[in-house]
């Protein structure tokens, strides 16, 4: 475990000496991020009790309407964070939302030592529902909820729509509850309609399939599930993304750098080849310089977010 930790650490500090200025990336960016809103909520509990890992932070764009499609951005920590929503890629992936038009939440969400899988898509699912429940309060649009997420929160974003529609799923020897009963709008769906991947790892059965980050004796995917992909492999394919892709998927938006040597690339183009198999609307963006954060996210990959979520909305 202190091998994890120590490599974790490292790659935070190397992150955040080359951060970019005003929102860096990847959830580890400068501390002040000013967004413009028209309103903004921050500490809301969508689960209905007193715990930090069930809050969520709101925002609303700076154009007042009556009420906002809505984008569930979730940060990235290798599950290990339960309060990252603050560096939830405020000054990129958020404020173009926001700028375009996008109300967006920012969750917290248990981490694997607060809590095994599939605790972190419950949180998520509740999440949902509780943009549901509190649609008028909070003026969401809730014809319209997608949610997005980098690193780890890529991989929850996928996985929520992947299992979009499903309460639980059996994956050989595993029965896994997707849905869970966490909050007060258990009455709501938890379906999206549309789902952004920054660099997730969607396919736990296959991080080494290219160039990766050593963790040392345990994977976060292995401290996530308390196992070993030797021991129980079921339990990695009921954690993986791609184990759920179907005609039914709503779209999906891939962006994966070409040099993450952290999350490798061929998660994203192995995610992106079946959900086109299977007839899933996507697009993927694989940049050739882009790292596990570093390089993607320009002006033109963030307007791709953009316009493929608003094409969505056209479309759906």
């Amino acid at each position: 475990m202190k091998k994890i930790i120590s490599s974790l650490f490292a790659l935070c500090c190397s992150l955040s000496m080359t951060a970019q200025p005003a929102g860096g990336f990847g959830g580890f960016q400068m501390p002040e991020v000013k967004l413009e809103t028209s309103q903004q909520w921050k500490d809301v509990n969508y689960a209905g009790d007193d715990q930090a890992y069930h809050t969520c932070d709101i925002y609303l764009p700076k154009v007042v309407k009556d009420s906002y499609p809505v984008v569930i951005h979730i940060y990235g920590s290798a599950w290990f964070s339960n309060n990252s929503k603050g560096a939830a890629d405020l000054g990129t992936i958020v404020k173009a939302l926001l700028d375009n038009g996008f109300a967006v939440v920012c969750p917290n969400h248990r981490s694997s030592m607060d809590a095994k899988w599939p605790a972190q898509i419950n949180d998520i699912r509740a999440v949902i529902r509780f943009v549901r429940g509190e649609a008028k309060k909070y003026h969401f649009d809730t014809s319209f909820i997608a949610t997005s997420g980098f690193s780890s929160g890529g991989h929850l974003s996928s996985t929520a729509a992947t299992t979009s529609g499903l309460k639980t799923a059996t994956v050989g020897t595993v029965t896994v509850d997707l849905e869970g009963t966490v909050g007060n709008y258990l009455d709501q769906p938890s379906t999206v309609n549309a789902a952004c991947d920054w660099s997730g790892p969607v396919d736990l059965t296959a991080m080494d399939c290219g160039e990766h980050m050593t963790m040392g004796e345990n994977s976060p995917e292995d401290v996530l599930l308390a196992s070993k992909i030797d021991k129980e492999p079921d339990k990695y394919r009921s954690l993986s993304a791609t184990n759920y892709v179907s005609k039914n998927n709503p779209p999906i938006i891939i962006f994966h750098g070409e040099k993450d040597n952290v999350v490798p690339c061929c998660q994203g183009k192995k995610f992106y080849e079946l959900l086109k198999a299977a007839g899933v609307r996507t697009e993927a963006t694989f940049v050739p310089e882009g790292g596990h954060g570093m390089g993607m996210y320009s002006e033109e990959n963030l307007s791709k977010m953009v316009n493929f979520l608003k094409e969505t909305i056209v479309n759906k």
